[in-house]
C-alpha cells in the first residue's frame, strides 16, 4: 500500500470526528452568524501566521537524507507566505475588527493545536509536520468548496470577505495533489508513523478550535 493510502486509511475515524464537529457542519449549511464566520477567521489568523515558521523549524530540523521534503517545504514556504494578512482582510471586508484581531490572543483552543505542532516539530521527528499539512489542507479544500459558498449566500457578505477559503480551494487542490505525491516519497517506518501520529492528533486538536467558536445561529447543536 502507498504511504498515503496508509495515511488516509488509519486517519479516516479521526476525519469523520473533525467534519462531525457541529461547527463544522453548520456552516457547510450556511447555518452561522457574522460574528461566528468572523471569530473562525480569528482563530485561522492565529494558527495561520504559525504556518511559515513551522515549516522553518521543521526544514531546519531535516537532515540530507530528507532533502527532498526540505525542497517541497521550501515550495510550501514560498506559497503559504502572507496568508495570515489575507486573513485579515477578510475580517475587515466581513466588518470585523483586524487589527484589534492582530493583537488579540488566540483561543485557548488555537494555542495548544500551535503548541502541540511546535514541541513534535522541535522536540520529536520534524517530518511529523506533514501530518498537521494533511489535516490543514484537507479540512480547508471541504470548507472552500461547500462552506465559503453557503456562508456568503446566507450572511449576504461580499466576495472579498472569503478571500482565504476560496483562493484555498484551488490552491490546497493543487497542494494536495503535490502531498500525495510527496508522501509517497516516504519509506521510513518512523517517518510514517510520525506523520500519522501528528495527523491524528491534529484532527482532534483542530476540531476543538472548531468547538470552541460561539455559533447562534447553530441548528446542528441548538439546545
Amino acid at each position: 500500500m502507498k504511504f498515503f493510502d496508509k495515511l488516509r486509511m488509519e486517519t479516516q475515524g479521526d476525519a469523520a470526528r473533525l467534519q462531525s464537529t457541529p461547527q463544522i457542519v453548520d456552516a457547510l449549511h450556511g447555518r452561522i452568524t457574522r460574528q461566528a464566520y468572523i471569530d473562525y477567521l480569528a482563530q485561522a489568523f492565529h494558527h495561520v501566521r504559525h504556518t511559515v515558521p513551522l515549516m522553518q523549524a521543521a526544514k531546519a530540523r531535516l537532515d540530507d537524507q530528507h532533502a527532498r521534503f526540505r525542497l517541497a517545504l521550501d515550495e510550501y514556504i514560498e506559497e503559504e507566505t502572507g496568508h495570515e494578512e489575507w486573513i485579515l482582510d477578510d475580517i475587515a471586508a466581513a466588518g470585523g475588527d483586524a487589527e484589534g484581531v492582530r493583537r488579540s490572543q488566540p483561543n485557548e483552543a488555537t494555542e495548544l493545536m500551535v503548541a502541540y505542532a511546535y514541541d513534535q516539530v522541535q522536540r520529536g521527528n520534524p517530518m511529523s509536520f506533514f501530518g498537521m499539512v494533511y489535516v490543514l489542507e484537507g479540512t480547508s479544500i471541504q470548507l472552500a468548496d461547500m462552506g465559503a459558498k453557503a456562508v456568503q449566500k446566507s450572511l449576504g457578505l461580499p466576495p472579498a470577505a472569503f478571500r482565504y477559503l476560496t483562493s484555498h480551494g484551488a490552491l490546497d487542490i493543487e497542494h494536495m495533489a503535490f502531498f500525495e505525491s510527496l508522501m509517497n516519497e516516504v519509506d521510513s517506518a518512523e517517518d510514517q508513523a510520525a506523520i500519522i501520529h501528528m495527523a491524528r492528533r491534529m484532527f482532534g486538536l483542530f476540531g476543538g478550535v472548531f468547538a470552541s467558536i460561539h455559533n447562534e445561529a447553530g441548528v446542528a447543536h441548538a439546545s
